[in-house]
C-alpha cells in the first residue's frame, strides 16, 4: 500500500485567452493528482486528507473510487471546497492563484495510524503550507519515518500562498531528515536554495529533478547521477506532470521491491535510467492532453517496467 497525503481540490481552468475567459472545474491538487497516477498505474494506493461533503468533495472521491483508491482514512467536512483557479500561457505551463480561507482540506489532522500494510507515504504541495493542516501532515511524516515507513516529498512550491518565503525554506530543511525520496522541479529548487547534494547530506537517499521537456535527474547519496532526456510530445498544457512523475517513481519502485532506503541504493546506473524513462514517458502522455489526466498502466505497456 502506497499512501497519499494532502489536498484535493477542484481547478478552474480557462477555455480561452483572457482574465474573463470561461473557467470549467477540473479535479485536481498535486497529492489527489499522484494517488489517482498510482491507482492508473496499477499500485495498491490510499488516499488520506480531509475531504469537503460539497459537490466538488463527492465527485473527488467518486474520481479516486473509480481509480481503485482507497479513501477509508478520508476525514470529512462541511466546509467548501479549495479552489484553485490556473492560467495556462502559450507553452502549456500552468500557474495558479488559490481560494483557501476556511476550506475543508487544512483543517486535517494526523490520523492514529496509518492503513495496514502501509510501505510508503508520499507528500506535498497545499497541505504542507497551510495551517493548521501543514502541522499535522509534518508530524505524519516524521511519526512514518520514525516507524520506518519509507517517506517521498514533492514541495511542488506555490509561491503566492507561501507568507514567508525564508520561513517555509527552514522548515524543509528541517522536513529533510525525515524524507526518504525528495522529488521537485528545478524551478521549485532554485526557488528553495541549496543543491541536491546539500539535500542529500540532511537525510534523502536520493534526489529527483526535473526540468520539464529536458528530462529528470536523480542524485544519490552515494553520489552517482543519472539523466534520462524527456519525451517529446505535442504539449497540450502540464497539469499534473509533475504529480504524474512522482506516481510513476514509487510505482517503479514498488514494483522493485525497492520502497526502502537499502532498496534505493541499490538501483545502480540500469535501474535508475530504467525507472527515470518510465516517469517520463508517463508525465509526457498528462502532457498531451488537457487537465490532469495521468496515464493508464496500458497506455506505457509498450515499454512497460
Amino acid at each position: 500500500m502506497i499512501v497519499v497525503a494532502g489536498e484535493a481540490l477542484i481547478d478552474l481552468v480557462p477555455q480561452g485567452a483572457g482574465a474573463l475567459a470561461a473557467l470549467t472545474p477540473a479535479l485536481g491538487g498535486g497529492p489527489f493528482n499522484t494517488a489517482v497516477a498510482l491507482g492508473r498505474l496499477g499500485s495498491s494506493t490510499a488516499f488520506c486528507s480531509r475531504v469537503s461533503r460539497d459537490a466538488f468533495g463527492e465527485a473527488l472521491l467518486e474520481r479516486l473510487r473509480a481509480t481503485g483508491v482507497e479513501v477509508s482514512s478520508v476525514q470529512r467536512g462541511a466546509e467548501p471546497t479549495t479552489l484553485a483557479v490556473a492560467t495556462v500561457a502559450a507553452d502549456g505551463s500552468a500557474a495558479y492563484s488559490f481560494y483557501v480561507e476556511g476550506t475543508a482540506d487544512r483543517l486535517f489532522t494526523e490520523p492514529e495510524a496509518l492503513p495496514a500494510g502501509t510501505r510508503a507515504v508520499s507528500f506535498g504541495t497545499c497541505s504542507l503550507v497551510l495551517e493548521p493542516g501543514a502541522s499535522e501532515y509534518e508530524a505524519m511524516m516524521r511519526e512514518a519515518s520514525a516507524r520506518g515507513v519509507f517517506t517521498a516529498l514533492d514541495p511542488n512550491i506555490r509561491a503566492g500562498l507561501i507568507p514567508d518565503a525564508d520561513a517555509y525554506r527552514a522548515r524543509f530543511r528541517g522536513w529533510l531528515p525525515s524524507v526518504s525520496l525528495l522529488k521537485l522541479s528545478a524551478e521549485d529548487a532554485e526557488w528553495l536554495g541549496g543543491s541536491p547534494r546539500e539535500w542529500l547530506a540532511a537525510g534523502p537517499t536520493a534526489v529527483v529533478v526535473t526540468q520539464g521537456g529536458d528530462g529528470l535527474t536523480v542524485f544519490t547519496r552515494e553520489g552517482a547521477e543519472y539523466a534520462v532526456p524527456g519525451e517529446r510530445v505535442t504539449v497540450v498544457d502540464t497539469i499534473g506532470a509533475g504529480d504524474t512523475v512522482n506516481a510513476a517513481l514509487l510505482h517503479g519502485l514498488a514494483e522493485r521491491d525497492a520502497l526502502s532506503d537499502e532498496g534505493v541504493a541499490a538501483l545502480g546506473a540500469e535501474g535508475w535510467e530504467s525507472l527515470l524513462g518510465f516517469a517520463a514517458r508517463a508525465a509526457a502522455i498528462t502532457c498531451s492532453r488537457a487537465g490532469a489526466e495521468p496515464p493508464y498502466a496500458h497506455e506505457l505497456e509498450p515499454q512497460a517496467l
